[in-house]
């Protein structure tokens, strides 16, 4: 835990370890990957007996590392955007400017928590092949993005309002 992160208040905390929280989940997972592979190339070409289930681990950890990663990255504030032509207007103009951003990220994180919630339900009955579990599994990690997107996009209008949002590296 950083200084400035002691600083901020409950709210900061409880929001910042969910963040961190999803990046480590994010990051055994990728590693969980990087060993089923070399499972699958040791398996295909030393034992001659390709495991089948490798491609479909592959494909759902895939999904929860890239939506668990993406929710972090609203909360860092460090998606791939292009701030610098909004950074270089006045106030007057970058203000707002700020506002509709972090509004439209909000809108899409609804959007993304409503539609990952229906594919999940629709899902669900339906079993993964080779691995036994649910299909809805997939779509999980879809409205679970969409959830912390929401809440880290309310609480940066909250850092708007008061005057103390920061961009990803500004001081």
């Amino acid at each position: 835990m950083t200084a400035d992160t002691e600083t901020k208040g409950p709210i900061y905390r409880a929001l910042n370890a969910i963040a961190y929280g999803s990046l480590v989940i994010a990051g055994v997972q990728l590693v969980t990957l990087i060993v089923i592979f070399g499972w699958l190339v040791y398996g295909r070409y030393v034992l001659n007996d390709t495991p089948t289930w490798v491609e479909q681990l592959a494909l759902l950890l895939v999904v929860w590392i890239t939506f668990l990663g993406a929710g972090a990255g609203v909360w860092y504030k460090s998606h791939l955007s292009i701030d610098f032509i909004r950074e270089m207007f006045p106030d007057v103009l970058r203000i707002p400017m700020r506002w509709l951003a972090v509004i439209g990220v909000l809108v899409f994180g609804g959007f993304l928590a409503w539609q990952g919630y229906t594919l999940a339900l629709k899902t669900w009955p339906r079993i993964v092949p080779m691995l036994g579990v649910n299909e809805g599994w997939r779509a999980v990690p879809m409205a679970i993005c969409g959830v912390q997107t929401v809440i880290f996009s309310i609480y940066h209008l909250g850092e708007l309002a008061r005057g103390e949002f920061k961009l990803a590296g500004e001081v």
